[in-house]
């Protein structure tokens, strides 16, 4: 069930890593951001949506990893931006991100991933600002609505995942830094974060979420283990393991 977060701003979770799907209304329709997880998922989320009234006229996704992807037909055949970067090696990540999702969910229409294009200068019919950055994934962005006081982070300031390196690109630790830097600046303009994963922060929690993943980030510049509630979650150990590997060889 979709939950009103802030002004024409929507969101749904799915029980998978608790995954966000955003639903933002702009001047032409609505704009579908981070649609997913698995079938049941999109239907549910294509039953909300229906009940608002309001067209799709546009997806957008934050970044290419292939949770971030997806469609459904029910949706709309709609333009799906996103970043040129992100929509440049989307293309050739897109028979992965069909197979990981294929392992991963269940009822998702795999020749609908991936399918996305640059999103035009002037934001087409995406409202609010582009924060790009290179942090986590190639072009990925979060999309600023500053006139509604709400983030939408992608894959960033989230209370269940760590920040998570790219482990395919050197540098990512200064990535991160820079990527949390942006991010704090727009966060000054807002009081509402949607992470792709996890819960929405609101108020001073929006503050911590950052000071959370800059202590991370730091302890991995010092060659120390982070402490950090998140990782007693098993399943991080080895994105944990991997950061801080890079760490270390961007240390050496």
């Amino acid at each position: 069930m979709l939950k009103q977060v802030a002004d024409g701003v929507w969101v749904r979770q799915s029980e998978w890593v608790r995954s966000n799907a955003v639903v933002v209304r702009g001047d032409e329709g609505l704009v579908l951001v981070d649609p997913g997880i698995d079938g049941s998922d999109l239907n549910q989320l294509a039953d909300d949506v229906e009940r608002l009234g309001v067209p799709v006229v546009a997806g957008f996704a934050t970044h290419l990893h292939w949770d971030h992807l997806l469609w459904h037909s029910r949706f709309g055949d709609v333009p799906r931006y996103a970043t040129a970067a992100c929509a440049q090696a989307a293309g050739a990540v897109r028979e992965r991100a069909q197979a990981m999702a294929a392992e991963s969910a269940t009822g998702i229409p795999l020749e609908l991933i991936g399918l996305v294009t640059p999103l035009p200068e002037d934001g087409g019919p995406v409202p609010g600002e582009l924060v790009a950055h290179e942090a986590h994934a190639v072009g990925h962005a979060a999309v600023l609505l500053a006139d509604r006081g709400v983030l939408l982070a992608g894959d960033m300031l989230s209370d269940v995942l760590i920040p998570m390196l790219d482990p395919h690109r050197p540098g990512q630790v200064d990535a991160y830094g820079t990527a949390l830097d942006r991010l704090g600046e727009a966060a000054r303009h807002v009081e509402v974060v949607v992470p792709g994963h996890g819960s929405v922060a609101e108020g001073p929690e929006v503050a911590a979420r950052l000071a959370a993943d800059r202590a991370y980030l730091d302890a991995l510049r010092r060659g120390e283990d982070p402490v950090d509630a998140r990782l007693e979650q098993d399943w991080l150990d080895g994105p944990h393991q991997a950061n801080l590997a890079q760490a270390r060889n961007s240390a050496g």
